[in-house]
């Protein structure tokens, strides 16, 4: 038999992470658990965006490598994650009016909404992602879940729509096919990493995932189990790196070795007396330059300014959805960039929200290592690609039946007169 399994592929800027996940039985709707869960250095990409097509392709393969190598299986096709900010999210609605006589609604009804929804004036050179009902509307009975079998005579539905830069996806989707793998499909970061984060009870309070990434940072927003607001913002754990760097007039391989082992961005924490060996790190690091012993709290100062930059910008975007200090569940920190120390007790005080770090909650797992925030994403894309295998194109639209759906409709406008 055949093994069954699904791959998600989450390319940063640093590393491509890459988690696999089997089948625990023969039946489609059988239990997955993770089996494998690997990473390699990224060349050709940066900021969630491809620079160099030949390095991309040549980084997924080596990480592709590794995987097979670790499960015993080979992998022909993955689900991957978008971390580019160039990426928006719109507001539409659609309204259509019920098509059976007795005024029933049904599914049909229902994608005809999205599809009015879908109408809207997308700007030059983007493509949507994803269009994510978010409520529905019978007559004049607001906020309906699910309106399939209820009666009624005008449905509208209001969505939010996610738009990708064409380019960025193109490029993206010929890095992966050039590897020679298939893509299931494409989902927002933060959406498949909300998969697995988050409770159905945390989305319905008001939460919010934030995954600090190297370069970005992504945030996803839930209230009443519905998508509010994700965005991706341009900034990330390694502006933090290059700040020590700068400070402490060192090479970035010894700041990040600094950040790692002896930061923290709560700087009230420690003491004037405690230092920094930077002469040890030094030749740890082979560096040759001559560097005295350095304060930790000065070293926290210069973590804490820019942790508070990144929390006043996830703020602004809280704020534009009227959620600034308003979201009960709290937020959820993931990505390698989570691991800071102090990092936790600086999203309570800068975003004055309840803080945690994230744990995934839906996916067994065989090794600890998937359970680490740096592979939220990679297991949140497993998480996404088994909603949409188990239960279709219900919820979210799934872009890949759309697109088949609308090649249809093109050949019978062919044939038709």
């Amino acid at each position: 038999m055949k093994e069954e399994i699904i791959a998600g592929l989450d390319i940063g800027s640093n590393e491509i992470r890459l988690a696999v996940a089997q089948r625990s039985g023969r039946d489609k709707e059988a239990p997955l658990q993770v089996i494998g869960a690997v990473s390699s250095n990224t060349r050709g990409f940066n900021k969630g965006v491809v620079n160099s097509i030949e390095d991309t392709t040549a980084s997924i393969s080596a990480c592709i490598e590794k995987a097979e190598r670790l499960v015993g299986l080979p992998i022909n096709s993955v689900w991957v994650s978008v971390n580019d900010p160039h990426t928006r999210c719109e507001r539409s609605k659609g309204v259509v009016a019920v098509g059976k006589s007795d005024g029933e609604i049904n599914d049909e009804d229902i994608y005809r909404a999205i599809e009015a929804a879908k109408s809207v004036a997308i700007p030059a050179n983007y493509e949507i992602l994803h269009v994510i009902p978010i409520k529905f509307a019978v007559d004049n009975q607001e906020d309906v879940k699910d309106p399939v079998g209820m009666s009624g005579i005008r449905l509208e539905v209001e969505t939010l729509i996610i738009l990708g830069l064409s380019s960025q996806m193109k490029n993206l989707n010929k890095a992966i096919y050039r590897t020679g793998l298939d893509i299931e499909g494409i989902a927002l970061s933060p959406l498949a990493t909300s998969e697995v984060l988050l409770s159905k009870k945390q989305k319905d309070l008001g939460s919010a995932v934030i995954n600090i990434g190297a370069t970005t940072t992504n945030i996803a927003v839930y209230e009443e189990g519905e998508l509010l607001h994700a965005t991706i913002l341009p900034i990330g754990s390694e502006h933090i790196t290059s700040d020590i760097a700068i400070g402490l007039r060192c090479p970035i391989n010894l700041a990040e070795r600094i950040k790692n082992e002896y930061g923290s961005s709560e700087p009230e924490k420690i003491t004037k007396k405690e230092e920094i060996d930077l002469e040890q790190l030094a030749k740890e690091e082979e560096v040759n330059d001559d560097l005295a012993n350095v304060s930790r709290k000065y070293v926290a100062e210069i973590i804490d300014a820019r942790v508070e930059e990144i929390f006043e910008k996830i703020d602004e975007e809280f704020n534009k959805i009227d959620r600034s200090g308003m979201l009960p569940a709290g937020v959820f920190l993931t990505g390698a960039g989570s691991e800071l120390d102090g990092l936790v007790e600086s999203a309570k005080r800068y975003l004055r929200l309840p803080a945690a770090m994230a744990t995934n909650r839906s996916l067994a797992t065989v090794i600890d290592k998937a359970n680490n925030p740096e592979y939220s994403t990679a297991i949140g894309l497993i998480a996404w690609g088994n909603v949409y295998e188990g239960k279709g194109a219900s919820g979210v639209v799934k872009k890949q039946v759309e697109e088949i759906l609308d090649k249809i409709k093109g050949w019978f406008k062919k044939i038709l007169p």
